[in-house]
């Protein structure tokens, strides 16, 4: 005969209660977890559904451009197609060498600044549409990064000469999906206006300045743009691929350029991203 003491049987007794403890609490992690890929489902069925024909493409895309976008990403038909992939995003921010203030010139939807932003930059981001900037204000704040980040409306072109800053970003519009169909993207047929007045005006700022362009950009015009300055900049230029496909054209200037490769030179190091 076994006689237990009633040590023995409260020990037994937790023991029973915690293992019950344990299957109620992975239950409860289980449920949470299924409700929450519900919803995800649910916002991505909702969110597909505002969605224009002509845009599902990038749609189906989202997650490269925003990987938190279930969390509320706001964006409009321009920005599915001009916000730059986080991927690229990411990778500028930790180009940015010069950094301390960084001024992102054509914010847009904020992919670029919250980049910026989530390694310490400050960065002031300018945009002339205030529907943007709402939106990319709200973006910013689910990639918890707000407070690193002053938002200006306004014309970049008209704003440049009072801004300061130790990096330019310069991702101006590219005329939309149309670039594509162009062979040789020249400098002239970037938006608002021409990219040699777009790094004159930038240059106003810094000369350490960061230009995203069109995958099929003229190379040959955009390692020019060094010339502007006085002696000519170092200059770098990158092809910037996402899962294999070539997305962009990255140029750096300046301390942002890596290689340290000048105009005398007559060629920029291009490399893969």
């Amino acid at each position: 005969m076994v006689v237990r003491s009633s040590n023995d049987s409260d020990r037994q007794t937790d023991i029973a209660m915690t293992r019950a403890s344990r299957r109620s609490k992975k239950r409860t992690q289980i449920l949470k977890r299924n409700l929450k890929i519900r919803a995800k489902r649910r916002s991505s069925n909702e969110s597909q559904a505002t969605i224009s024909p002509k845009l599902k493409n990038y749609w189906l895309q989202r997650y490269s451009l925003f990987s938190r976008y279930d969390e509320g990403i706001k964006m409009d038909d321009e920005g599915w197609f001009s916000v730059t992939p986080e991927e690229i995003a990411i990778h500028h921010a930790q180009r940015s060498v010069a950094g301390g203030v960084v001024v992102d010139c054509f914010a847009g939807m904020g992919g670029n600044s919250i980049q910026f932003a989530a390694l310490g930059y400050h960065v002031v981001a300018v945009d002339i549409d205030p529907k943007k900037v709402e939106m990319a204000l709200n973006n910013t704040k689910i990639y918890g990064v707000d407070n690193y980040i002053d938002f200006i409306v306004g014309d970049f072109l008209q704003l440049a000469p009072c801004l300061k800053g130790n990096v330019a970003f310069l991702s101006p519009p590219w005329g939309g999906p149309s670039y594509k169909k162009t062979e040789n993207f020249t400098l002239d047929l970037l938006k608002p206006v021409d990219g040699h007045t777009l790094f004159q005006v930038a240059q106003t700022i810094t000369p350490n300045i960061i230009m995203f362009l069109p995958r099929n950009v003229d190379v040959c015009q955009v390692e020019e743009l060094s010339w502007l300055s006085s002696p000519p900049l170092n200059v770098e230029i990158e092809e910037n691929y996402v899962r294999g496909f070539l997305k962009g054209i990255t140029a750096y200037f300046g301390k942002t350029a890596y290689w340290g490769v000048t105009q005398e030179t007559s060629s920029a190091h291009i490399r893969e991203v």
